[in-house]
């Protein structure tokens, strides 16, 4: 996932379908919105939906692209847990972590 994220035209696409979200849009206006040629842009949502964090969803004639955001909380959650060893404010984390990503701490590390 954070492979898929580093790349810049994936982490926008992926923005535009979160600030979409839960509707999803068609590819041909992600192209738009990202600035991206319709190969590209096919090539990148394949990649974001291999790593779950896009899904696809086919509506009459048309596949609606969606973000799925319980994938990114979950990589949120897992950053946290390893990175700051469940204590979100020594990675700078906002206090809007999500409960399941901060354990207590256990009584050896207190």
């Amino acid at each position: 996932m954070l492979v898929a994220l580093a790349q810049e035209s994936r982490l926008r696409i992926l923005r535009r379908l979160l600030r979409e979200f839960p509707a999803g849009l068609p590819a041909g206006r992600i192209a738009e919105a990202v600035g991206c040629a319709p190969s590209t842009l096919s090539f990148h949502l394949g990649h974001l939906e291999r790593t779950g964090l896009v899904r696809s969803q086919r509506r009459a004639q048309s596949i609606l692209y969606a973000a799925v955001p319980e994938t990114l909380g979950h990589l949120t959650a897992f950053l946290t847990e390893e990175c700051c060893g469940g204590r979100p404010e020594l990675c700078g984390v906002a206090p809007t972590v999500p409960a399941c990503a901060v354990r207590a701490p256990s009584p050896v590390e207190t």
